[in-house]
């Protein structure tokens, strides 16, 4: 029997659910470091029961077992060949003890969702890395995670206070309070009193040194077995259950930023600021000037920075906190200093942190990596070890931009290393730049790994770290708990290879692409390697659009990270071979909205809609693939709505029977439950044909949208009234003028490219005129912002994506009075589109200023176009909107419902009949 089958036939006498398809184990192959391991099967726990099932049919076998949270792994800790436990589904929070100050949980509960139930205590659990929205405490337990405010509250090992453990040699083991009770931890015990001498002055050195195995806590004055088990990576011991410690949350915290001439100057100050505010500071952050400067450039705002290149974020907390910022300024030699006051203002910088590793990774001119990614030393050697950092970087050539926990000396950076897909040599460069970063770093007595874990990405060089003696230790301590290697192999005991398994340098094949990928120098292999797997669009619950169809299965193929891991391996002819046309890519692409939401919420700028516009392309039009039905109706709606605009009153009419419904709707691909919207009649354009020739050059011009034009001319005219109010002559354009959109959507790249040039073409002369023009519906607006500099580099292109205003944009940009709507409730669904390319900030603050209470709905409706509307996608449809929309809708039951976009007006109509207003009818309403 082949391996494969005798697996999958021990998986399933076991019990437990597994899938061992090519496009699970793609999606599994890699986690957010560098290497690419594809695992034999995949199981997706939901409860000890299923591990320890697992963990039987692995030793049975002899094939590696390795454990995986949230797959947020820097170090390659999180892959492996054999099985691979997916911990997700279990997650319950087992308890919480106010008295006592701890919580028992489930390995696979989320970072987030333990702190929201602590929070009803007054408590919180301290450690908290960025990946804090998705990553689970299993996982932090795995790699001694530390995160921002670990200065003040401790590393993940220093809030462990028990563990219930299967160890690798079968033995099931509470492990708690330094009592070595079972077999494998009184052997553990008798390794601590054989090397007494050399632990106390090897191990435990400063709070951060995370690599190899933390032994100095079996000393016996240290002794606590479960705390030795935090940061072994799961290759000694697989959690089934923890207890953890909570602190008080119930203090004041204020954040104090000090700006410097460079990142090394920030560093010097760092020993300073410990010494001024002992006990009271609980983070200070380094954050270099860059990768603020990116996220200026997206468009996004950043609050107001003191002067200076590179930061410090010094977070205090307690009674003394006032007292605290007053000895830091006065202490921290910076060229300037900001206190945030503002919650909301600290936030955003908080969340700028929390996305520095994304961020950093699309800072630079050339893509940069992982790998070199926290290392540590001293706190008072963190400046010159700074430098030294720099002066190796520019010897090897490379840039990087360091930031981290500059208060624990760690440090982060992504380097932009010369990898080139296809070429195994080219990962030399990255071998003898980490190597040489090892030798610098052991003259400060640093460590590999201030947080992540050594991994696949420095077990290697661990005896560049530790000597002989070390390294012997960590092999019997290997042996002793896990002695057949079943564990995580390749893991700091018996370390794989840095250079092996690197994704970086596998072929790609060529694709020559249909749309520009402007970002990407047209090279779909460089866009959908944007995603390094730092996971954001895996968390459970979100702020932003990103990812509406995993919030609705939480299954790892619908998300970003899973469509990009399954595009790399069909571009990278690994398990997908077939590329591009394997039905695995159509699976894995299925149920992604194209709501752009991962345009603006991913770190790494992947947009994953526009790789599925050009996956359809490269499907069907380049390799010819059977088009949907959909695709040609829904697919070509703005065209259908144009030849059926004379006849809209029959046909809407026709429409309303259900026996014709019901057959135009399987003709066309569309759900049955789903509604039809009527055509309009008249469309917007023929409602103001009369006063077309009455004046060539208004105020303002109206840009009529196929859906404005055909389906909501009321929000048009709505306009039109608004700012006739205002003295203003208002003209709808008489042209036809298309997005596009659903040809985009639907991968119709050639038809949509003719499109979007004769629109462009036709708009320009009108934007060039000098009269603003206005765009109402907020997809077709997105579209010509972004969609159309993919598909032209026709100078009007850009001229039109950037005159075309929104009706909000307009309003404020004329600063025209506002309607009084005091006392009006208003619950805003903003499109996705809307949300991504647009922005809904002006939107929101023209309604606040005008009066109105505003909740803005988080998140996607659900329809997103064609998407909820084709057959096979209700159910998910259904779901995405039950994650937000519905539940806000139905708590404001008397609000005005706003929903600028078609799509977001369908979906409310069809599951909720709620009646919806555009911004323009709302406004209007009131004049």
């Amino acid at each position: 029997m082949p391996a494969q089958t005798h697996l999958a036939a021990a998986l399933q006498a076991a019990g437990v659910e597994f899938d061992d398809s090519p496009l699970t184990r793609a999606l599994y192959s890699s986690d957010a470091s560098l290497y690419r391991v594809v695992p034999s099967a995949v199981v997706k726990a939901r409860g000890e029961d299923d591990v320890i099932a697992a963990h039987e049919v692995a030793r049975e076998l002899r094939i590696p077992l390795t454990m995986r949270g949230a797959g947020t792994s820097i170090a390659g800790n999180a892959v492996g060949s054999g099985i691979v436990v997916d911990t997700r589904r279990f997650n319950r929070v087992l308890d919480i003890d106010p008295v006592a100050r701890t919580a028992r949980v489930e390995p696979g509960v989320v970072h987030a969702d333990l702190q929201r139930e602590a929070a009803l205590h007054g408590l919180r659990f301290g450690p908290d890395p960025s990946s804090h929205s998705r990553c689970t405490i299993g996982g932090m337990i795995g790699n001694n995670a530390c995160g921002s405010r670990a200065l003040g509250y401790g590393r993940t090992v220093d809030n462990v206070e028990s563990l219930r453990v299967l160890y690798g040699n079968g033995e099931l083991a509470l492990e708690q309070g330094g009592l070595a009770t079972g077999d494998t931890a009184k052997r553990l015990a008798a390794v601590g009193d054989a090397n007494l001498a050399h632990l106390r002055t090897e191990f435990g050195r400063f709070g951060r040194q995370v690599s190899g195995y933390s032994l100095e806590h079996l000393l016996p004055e240290r002794r606590r077995v479960e705390r030795f088990l935090v940061g072994s990576e799961g290759s000694l011991a697989t959690v089934l259950e923890a207890t953890v410690r909570l602190v008080d949350d119930r203090v004041e915290r204020r954040l104090l930023v000090l700006g410097y001439p460079t990142m090394a100057d920030a560093a010097d100050a760092v020993p300073a600021l410990l010494a001024a505010a002992p006990g009271c500071l609980v983070a200070c952050e380094g954050m270099d000037s860059r990768i603020v400067d990116l996220v200026r450039a997206k468009g996004s705002a950043v609050p107001e920075l003191p002067r200076g290149n590179g930061w410090l974020f010094a977070e205090v907390a307690g009674e003394d906190a006032a007292d605290a910022v007053r000895r830091l300024v006065a202490t921290g030699s910076a060229l300037d200093t900001r206190l945030v006051d503002d919650p909301r203002e600290a936030a955003a910088l908080w969340r700028i942190r929390e996305d520095g590793a994304g961020l950093a990774g699309r800072s630079l001119p050339t893509p940069a990596y992982g790998g070199w990614e926290d290392a540590a030393v001293p706190p008072e050697h963190l400046g010159a070890w700074l430098r030294d950092f720099e002066d190796l970087l520019r010897a090897h050539g490379l840039q990087g931009i360091p930031y981290g926990h500059f208060g624990d000396g760690c440090v982060h950076c992504r380097i932009d290393f010369p990898f080139r897909p296809g070429d195994p040599a080219s990962a030399g460069a990255f071998r003898d730049f980490m190597t040489a970063c090892a030798t610098r770093l052991r003259d400060y007595r640093g460590t590999l790994s201030g947080e992540h874990g050594d991994g696949r990405v420095r077990g290697e060089l661990l005896p560049l770290m530790y000597d002989e003696t070390s390294l012997d230790l960590f092999r019997e301590v290997k042996a002793v708990c896990d002695p057949d290697g079943i564990l995580n192999p390749g893991i700091i005991a018996e370390p794989v290879a840095i250079t092996d398994d690197l994704r970086p340098v596998r072929p790609q094949a060529p694709v020559r692409s249909g749309l520009r990928l402007v970002h990407d120098s047209g090279d779909l292999g460089a866009a959908v390697h944007r995603c390094t797997g730092v996971g954001k669009c895996v968390a459970p619950r979100t702020a932003g659009v990103m990812c509406p169809s995993y919030l609705a299965t939480k299954d790892e193929r619908d998300s970003t990270r899973g469509r990009a891991r399954v595009l790399q391996e069909a571009l990278d002819g690994g398990l997908l071979r077939g590329g591009l046309g394997e039905p695995a890519v159509a699976d894995a692409l299925d149920l992604c909205l194209a709501c752009k939401g991962c345009s603006s919420d991913c770190p790494s700028g992947v947009d994953m809609a526009t790789y599925k516009s050009e996956v359809l392309h490269q499907r069907h039009d380049v390799g010819r693939l059977r088009r949907p039905r959909s695709h040609l109706f829904l697919g070509q709606l703005p065209k259908w709505a144009r030849l059926t605009a004379p006849l809209a009153r029959p046909a809407n009419l026709l429409l309303r029977a259900r026996p014709f419904a019901a057959l135009a709707k399987r003709a066309a691909g569309i759900d049955h439950r789903r509604s039809v919207p009527e055509f309009a009649s008249p469309t917007l354009r023929k409602a103001t044909r009369a006063a077309r020739a009455e004046d060539t050059s208004p105020d303002v011009w109206i840009w009529a949208d196929s859906f404005t034009d055909h389906f909501f001319p009321q929000s048009g005219l709505a306009a039109i009234r608004f700012l006739e109010s205002h003295g203003l002559t208002v003209r709808v354009i008489r042209e036809d003028a298309c997005c596009g959109l659903t040809w985009i959507t639907t991968g119709q790249l050639d038809r949509a490219r003719t499109i979007v040039d004769r629109t462009v073409r036709t708009l320009a002369p009108y934007v060039r005129g000098g009269a603003p023009v206005m765009a109402l519906e907020p997809s077709c607006l997105a579209s010509l912002r972004s969609d159309a500099r993919e598909l032209s580099d026709a100078e009007e292109t850009d001229l039109v994506a950037s005159g075309l205003l929104s009706f909000a944009e307009l309003v404020e940009r004329l600063d025209l009075p506002l309607p009084d709507l005091t006392g009006v409730e208003v619950v805003a669904q903003p499109h996705c589109h809307q949300s991504a390319v647009i922005g809904w900030d002006t939107d929101q603050r023209l309604l606040e200023r005008a009066g109105a209470t505003v909740t803005k709905v988080r998140g996607c409706c659900g329809l997103a176009g064609n998407f909820g509307v084709e057959k096979g996608h209700y159910e998910v449809s259904v779901a995405v909107a039950e994650t937000h929309l519905l539940p806000t809708v139905s708590a404001h039951a008397d609000a005005v419902v706003l929903a600028d976009g078609m799509s977001c007006r369908v979906q409310l109509d069809d599951l909720a009949q709620v009646p919806t207003q555009h911004l323009a009818e709302l406004f209007a309403s009131r004049v």
